[in-house]
């Protein structure tokens, strides 16, 4: 099993990679565990709607260059839809019953994910309603990912 996220831009908090350090770790008894970062879009502050659909757009071409065809894709989005941990974790485990070895996940940019890239989404998620960093959605989601395997096993880590 190959999982990886694909995120926009740079991590640079120390805390940050250290927890996602830590469940990577976790992960590596499950699955080789990948995170792939694209640069982020150099924008002004105030941008047109003209300026953000570009910026969305460079974004969205450098994240679907590190998308292979047979790769499952959950692209986290706004407008996705919200799972539960449980619910996450049945999803992994059928998509691994029907052979699917490689699992993306794709975290956008500050102003989201483009058209193109929620298109060759197999499914949209979402974690809520907050608003959460980008850098943090990756810790987050990595957590959630290796609590879904813990799930799957049956652990008590879930508890």
């Amino acid at each position: 099993m190959n999982i990886r996220i694909i995120s926009v831009g740079k991590l640079k908090e120390k805390f940050l990679k250290d927890g996602i350090a830590e469940y990577a770790k976790r992960l590596s008894k499950f699955a080789k565990f990948e995170i792939i970062e694209v640069p982020d879009e150099k924008a002004p502050e105030q941008l047109s709607d003209a300026q953000m659909v570009q910026v969305m757009t460079k974004e969205g071409e450098r994240i679907l260059s590190k998308i292979k065809d047979r790769e499952y894709v959950y692209v986290l989005a706004i407008k996705g839809a919200q799972r539960t941990s449980e619910e996450l974790a049945h999803e992994i485990e059928q998509l691994t019953v029907r052979g699917t070895s490689d699992i993306t996940f794709v975290i956008g940019g500050s102003l989201g994910t483009a058209p193109a890239v929620n298109a060759r989404a197999d499914a949209l998620i979402s974690f809520g309603k907050f608003t959460l960093p980008h850098q943090l959605m990756r810790l987050v989601l990595t957590e959630q990912i290796y609590r879904a395997f813990m799930i799957n096993q049956g652990s008590p880590y879930h508890k």
